[in-house]
């Protein structure tokens, strides 16, 4: 009898033991996130016990939305806006929201699961998940842009009033504005949520240059601090996973800690902007020097800056994406699929014909969607 009892309570020693490491990594798993704001991700751990498939891509995906379609990726499913309203599919193709919602400069932006579509120049806005809407509203000011973050918060930048004054309006995940920040002088060119629903960044241009004005508790009438760049124009501004903000200028790259300090992030030198990707952690920038055409480099940065991998690159970039861990980048002769070192990928797309689309948008696990006006079709990375 005791012989048997020692490997039942051997087996449960060892049971027990591996069930408090995977609680304490756990746990510390969580902490690390919420001291970071970094989004609670559980897939990693979920995929060491229950991989993933592959996922399965329809050969095309149609949209039925109007004129200038829009189109980001959601949580599994692509959405699309356009001209007549919303249309969300899943990879498969299908239909999982039709909204029609008139718009003539249709934007969209996805955060987690949710995502705000709005109409730039008018007044429409409308707050949806893949299979429902959560909210619509007509803004009493011009919409100039909006936002969301991974909760379901957004904010709306708009001008309104006899004096065109910029408001740039919080609203919660129900859709009830919560707080309005009036900026009395200049253009609310974009405002952003924190991932944590505290803090609200805009990018406020005036007459003699940029500012960043950050309300520090959404309940403060004024702001925390105000970061200000004279004779430079700030193109766009994004929260790091670090709770620092990375400001986009024409020169630079500028981080803006918690305090309102502000250093170089990386200077361009040389070279000018021609695009930028900062999403999910991963910053890739598209450098181009100056009278030598197409000729430049793409440089993959971490959140502090440091260079990670870099190439020279001679296309004519129009866009570029990320996703699942791959850089997808469209130019004029072609698509390149890069890994995070910025090598090259084989791809189902070195014999497609690419007339008629203008944008990349990655997907998950190595898939991309080539867009244009009347196509929306997948390509994928040759794993094999």
């Amino acid at each position: 009898m005791s012989g048997n009892k020692k490997p039942k309570k051997l087996w449960r020693r060892v049971v027990g033991f591996t069930f408090s490491v995977i609680t304490l990594i756990v746990l510390g798993y969580i902490s690390f996130s919420l001291i970071t704001s970094r989004p609670i991700d559980f897939s990693w751990f979920t995929n060491i016990f229950l991989p993933r498939q592959p996922i399965e891509v329809a050969d095309e995906l149609l949209f039925d939305v109007g004129r200038d379609r829009v189109f980001a990726d959601m949580d599994g499913h692509v959405v699309a806006a356009g001209m007549l309203g919303v249309q969300v599919l899943d990879y498969r193709g299908n239909e999982t929201l039709r909204v029609g919602f008139r718009m003539d400069r249709p934007a969209v932006s996805v955060n987690n699961r949710r995502a705000i579509a709005f109409d730039i120049g008018g007044h429409s806005v409308l707050v949806f998940e893949a299979g429902r809407v959560i909210y619509s509203m007509e803004t009493n000011g011009t919409i100039i842009s909006a936002s969301i973050n991974r909760n379901g918060w957004f904010t709306v930048s708009t001008q309104e009033g006899a004096g065109l004054r910029s408001l740039a309006t919080v609203y919660n995940d129900r859709g009830n504005a919560v707080f309005r920040a009036n900026l009395h002088m200049g253009y609310a060119l974009y405002s952003v949520l924190s991932p944590d629903n505290r803090d609200l960044a805009v990018i406020n241009l005036t007459d003699v240059g940029s500012r960043i004005p950050v309300w520090q508790g959404i309940n403060q009438q004024d702001p925390g601090f105000t970061f200000e760049l004279y004779n430079e124009l700030i193109l766009d501004m994004r929260f790091l996973p670090n709770g620092q903000i990375m400001a986009v200028s024409t020169d630079r790259l500028i981080s803006i800690d918690r305090n309102g300090v502000s250093n170089d992030f990386f200077e361009f030198g040389s070279s000018r902007l021609g695009g930028l990707i900062s999403e999910d952690g991963a910053i890739l920038l598209h450098l181009l020097d100056y009278g030598v055409g197409h000729t430049g480099r793409l440089i993959r940065l971490d959140e502090r800056g440091n260079i990670r991998a870099e190439r020279i690159t001679t296309r004519d970039i129009i866009s570029m994406s990320y996703g699942g861990g791959f850089f997808v980048i469209m130019s004029a002769d072609g698509i390149s699929f890069l890994d995070e070192n910025l090598y090259e990928l084989p791809h189902t797309a070195e014999s497609m014909i690419l007339g008629g689309v203008n944008r990349v948008l990655a997907l998950r696990d190595g898939v991309a969607l080539v867009t244009g006006e009347h196509i929306a079709a997948p390509i994928k990375v040759i794993t094999e």
